[in-house]
């Protein structure tokens, strides 16, 4: 198994090493079938999908977000699975995207579903599945010295953004954060330089906070930045915030966390300034698990409603061919996909991130059986 970032391998291998080590280096125990309501087939002892028995190798390239889940998941299903080889490039979600359509890939990973333009880009007969497989925050990190605390609202982090609050102590910040003293040193933004799901996430947070910033840069995975330095990944953009004195820039809340980098408190939707974290991820995709659309192509949660709510969640996926080339290849994903999907999302807390909704978890699963090789199911109900 191998993954591929492009600063952070020792932080992932460090990440894998001691999730692997806390679950004993074998296949993960899944609760009782009776723990909770909604127990995944593979807690309940049913079927699941048949396995090759030949060596068989699979390449993925795609999302910075989920790659330290990605790297536990792919070593854990390695000792269970020693003759399934994964290699996965930590490359962005556009890079993702592209590989996908390209075909240079059996499998991609995105944190942004793919748009209606990308998909029609997709090579004649081409179809892809969207599978979910975590959900995590999108936080705002800084580095001012002698500042612990922040808290931040929508107009006033759309403001920094945008370059039309240039400074820390600036009336907007400093009302809301009173008793705090600021220093009158420049903000410097840090952006993504590369394609990402997490500046989607985070543009489509602005956007909805801001009609400045909704006219002007968008949303997207890559938006013309008013202002700031680009850095690459998720990880680039946390080392260049590290290392940059009043540096401001958004992450995926594990990069923060791995790189000890403090996080605004921001304002959600009920007025409470919360912290990113799992829980608030899980409240605000409990309250969108009922309307998650068919296709699987759920847009980032922003704003959603509860009062322990963080404003900026974000599911992130993996990017399948419904019609699979190689039938052992085929199988050998579904079977990855179908662990990741019941007994690898009891691993998700411990690294940052939060697991699908049972409704969501329940109809990707149900979405496994609609890959086929040579027209027929690879996996039959």
């Amino acid at each position: 198994m191998t993954i591929t970032s492009p600063r952070r391998l020792g932080a992932l291998a460090l990440v894998a090493a001691v999730a692997v080590g806390a679950c004993g280096g074998g296949a993960t125990a899944a609760p009782s079938a009776s723990s909770e309501p909604g127990a995944s087939p593979a807690q309940t002892g049913a079927a699941g999908p048949a396995v090759p028995s030949g060596t068989v190798s699979l390449t993925g390239a795609g999302a910075t977000f989920p790659a330290p889940l990605y790297q536990v998941w792919f070593e854990q299903f390695g000792t269970i699975h020693p003759n399934i080889k994964i290699d996965y490039q930590a490359i962005g979600s556009g890079g993702g995207i592209k590989n996908i359509t390209s075909q240079t890939v059996d499998f991609g990973a995105s944190d942004a579903p793919m748009k209606d333009d990308e998909i029609a880009a997709l090579p004649a007969g081409t179809k892809i599945l969207h599978v979910p497989t975590a959900l995590g925050a999108v936080v705002v990190i800084f580095n001012v010295p002698g500042l612990t605390d922040l808290k931040l609202d929508g107009p006033t982090t759309a403001g920094i953004f945008l370059g039309t609050i240039t400074k820390w102590n600036d009336p907007a910040i400093a009302a809301l954060n009173p008793g705090v003293t600021l220093p009158a040193s420049d903000v410097v933004v840090v952006h993504r330089s590369d394609g990402s799901g997490t500046t989607n996430a985070f543009t489509a947070y602005l956007a909805a906070v801001s009609d400045a910033w909704k006219g002007g840069p968008g949303v997207g995975k890559d938006v013309q930045w008013p202002t700031g330095i680009g850095a690459k990944g998720n990880d680039g953009v946390a080392a260049a915030t590290k290392q940059t004195s009043g540096a401001i820039g958004y992450v995926e809340l594990q990069y923060a966390a791995q790189a000890g980098l403090a996080t605004a408190a921001l304002k959600n939707a009920d007025g409470a300034f919360v912290q990113g974290s799992v829980d608030g991820v899980t409240a605000a995709a409990d309250a969108a698990a009922a309307s998650f659309p068919a296709d699987f192509r759920q847009d980032p949660i922003i704003n959603g409603p509860g009062a322990a709510t963080y404003p900026i969640a974000s599911f992130t996926f993996l990017l399948l061919y419904v019609d699979q080339k190689d039938q052992a290849k085929g199988q050998a994903l579904i079977a990855l996909v179908y662990w990741a999907l019941t007994d690898g999302q009891a691993l998700e807390k411990g690294l940052g991130y939060a697991p699908l909704p049972a409704a969501v978890q329940a109809k990707a699963i149900a979405a496994l059986h609609t890959i086929t090789f040579g027209g027929a199911p690879i996996w039959p109900e």
